[in-house]
């Protein structure tokens, strides 16, 4: 009879109700497993999204502004965090990048002098050089240069006046070939 109990061949055996349970669990673990991991893809879903809204914001909390250099008067696009850490470097006062330079120059020079000291020299040199240089043409470079080149050439075509023959003047030769030579088929 102990055989009998076991054996598949019996429909109400407890052995095929062990069996029938087990897979019943089995399904129900299964199933709870399956929900589980659908749960976990939809929470990483959420994060994802939640990650990918939050970049937005923060790509559109990036507002570039408009930085007035308080030396030459260049104005440049830059985002705030970066004009904020500009004036935190030079006293309050937003630089640009060729002025700074010169600015950390002067103090690198001076070490007695501060850095807003420094912005303040920079900036008085150079609304001297905007008030003499750009104001004034005969001052400016490029109307210096034209001038060098004006007398350069009314040098050059007053001296090949002034002896009034073609000796100073290179004189054409005889052609290498010449008799140009038209093939027409």
């Amino acid at each position: 009879m102990f055989a009998q109990s076991f054996s598949p061949a019996t429909g109400d055996s407890s052995f095929s109700v062990m069996q029938n349970e087990q897979q019943v669990f089995l399904r129900r673990a299964v199933s709870d497993l399956s929900e589980e991991i659908e749960r976990h893809k939809l929470s990483i879903n959420e994060e994802v999204e939640e990650i990918k809204m939050s970049r937005i914001e923060e790509e559109e909390e990036v507002v570039i502004e408009q930085a007035e250099c308080r030396c030459c008067g260049l104005k440049e696009e830059c985002t705030k965090p970066y004009i904020l850490e500009v004036q935190t470097f030079f006293s309050g006062k937003w630089v640009c990048g060729l002025c700074s330079e010169a600015v950390k120059e002067r103090a690198l020079k001076f070490p007695s002098i501060s850095i807003g000291q420094a912005v303040e020299f920079h900036r008085e040199f150079c609304d001297a050089f905007n008030a003499t240089t750009r104001l004034n043409p005969k001052l400016s470079l490029t109307t210096s240069m034209r001038r060098i080149a004006r007398k350069s050439f009314e040098k050059r075509t007053h001296d090949s006046t002034d002896f009034g023959s073609s000796s100073n003047r290179l004189s054409r030769s005889v052609s290498c070939d010449p008799k140009i030579q038209f093939v027409v088929e």
